[in-house]
């Protein structure tokens, strides 16, 4: 592959996990600061409780704490040290 591409796809991972943290970061402090509206809400739609809805949270943050940093970040850090190995040559 040319260095050029190499670069490329670094850059778009990078700048993909910056995107993603960012929107998981807006996400979390969104739920955090209306838990209780978003709990009554959840409630009276799908009629379910609190004590339901908290682990599927939990999960979804930990889904995506896993997609970006293993599926985004990783492969770009591993492109990343590969430019800078090959570009030190």
């Amino acid at each position: 592959m040319n260095f050029e591409i190499l670069r490329l796809i670094r850059n778009i991972l990078l700048r993909s996990f910056v995107i993603g943290f960012a929107i998981a970061l807006f996400l979390g402090l969104v739920m955090m600061a209306a838990w209780t509206t978003w709990m009554d809400m959840a409630g009276r739609w799908f009629h379910t409780d609190s004590a339901t809805l908290t682990p599927l949270v939990l999960k979804f943050f930990t889904e995506i704490r896993f997609f970006l940093l293993f599926v985004v970040l990783t492969p770009a850090l591993a492109i990343h040290w590969t430019l800078k190995k090959d570009h030190k040559q």
